[in-house]
């Protein structure tokens, strides 16, 4: 079976204000990282189709869907929160990543492709079912979880969050959800400055402290996430692949290594092997320096692919 890549030129057409680490830059850094690697002609690789609208309202209120739209400019930037900003490209790049989402789900759903990755942007697992904000709009890896519970009528399915942000985000929109077990790493305190505690138990909070590294991060996987997985059993892993926990990373204050995304990604695989999952969907979200992003997508691209 083979391993997919979903990107498309117009992620690269979202842009902020000039200085901003949510930059276009983000997708050529994985792109050229993977072609000076080799590894781009292993993979099959397709151009994003932009979202529907149905699929969005599965997880996103129809009010706030209709306020993006007003919200977006003709021209010139706006903002959404101090951090966040629409320019009139915003909404067209934000449907071809949750569209991605939504096409790595009819992908792995085939017999051709176990894994896919979508290297995407703007991010989504800051967006919330009523709000943007964290350089988020649509939450691409919920649009993608609820599509496959949907189409598939799967029972159970897990999205792992491995970014050094907490998916304050995905913790909304699934915090009623009994279908849906969501492992989240979070440095903290720090931004978006959640709580440690959990209101649904299948949410599955994960707090370092600053300056954790790789010895902490193993045993949250080992010790908390793989043995709640196995016994929640999940039919399809999603994964919100933030590279920002890395050492070199500045938006973060953890001190993760390349070779540990290459670690818990192979975990994730045996996993889905060893429960006979339909498949792993993967989607970009943090990493903002561009050696480190590159490099840590390329392990992690490569452990998917079993390479």
């Amino acid at each position: 079976m083979s391993t997919a890549i979903i990107s498309h030129a117009d992620c690269r057409r979202h842009k902020m204000t000039a200085g901003h680490p949510e930059d276009p830059i983000r997708i050529d850094a994985i792109s050229d990282r993977l072609i000076a690697s080799g590894l781009e002609y292993s993979l099959e690789h397709f151009d994003a189709i932009p979202v529907e609208i149905e699929h969005l309202l599965r997880v996103h209120d129809s009010l706030y869907l209709a306020e993006l739209e007003a919200l977006q400019p003709d021209e010139g930037l706006v903002n959404v929160d101090a951090d966040t900003q629409m320019c009139p490209k915003t909404l067209r790049a934000a449907r071809c990543a949750a569209g991605a989402g939504v096409q790595a789900v009819n992908l792995i759903s085939s017999p051709e492709y176990r894994a896919v990755f979508c290297n995407v942007r703007p991010p989504g697992h800051h967006a919330e079912r009523h709000e943007a904000g964290g350089f988020c709009f649509y939450n691409n890896i919920a649009v993608a979880a609820a599509y496959a519970l949907a189409t598939l009528h799967l029972e159970r399915v897990a999205i792992i969050d491995f970014d050094v942000h907490h998916g304050n985000g995905t913790e909304d929109i699934f915090k009623d959800n009994d279908q849906l077990m969501f492992c989240s790493l979070m440095q903290h305190p720090f931004f978006p400055y959640s709580s440690p505690d959990s209101v649904n138990p299948l949410h599955i909070k994960s707090p370092v402290a600053a300056g954790a590294g790789s010895a902490e991060f193993k045993q949250i996987v080992n010790e908390q996430w793989l043995p709640a997985l196995m016994d929640y059993k999940p039919q399809m892993l999603f994964i919100s692949a933030g590279f920002d926990a890395h050492r070199d990373d500045d938006m973060g204050e953890v001190n993760l290594e390349d070779s540990d995304y290459a670690w818990v990604t192979k975990q994730l695989v045996a996993l889905s092997k060893q429960l006979d999952c339909i498949g792993i969907v993967s989607m970009l979200e943090g990493g903002y320096v561009s050696g480190a992003l590159g490099r840590s997508a390329v392990t992690h691209v490569k452990a998917l692919a079993g390479l």
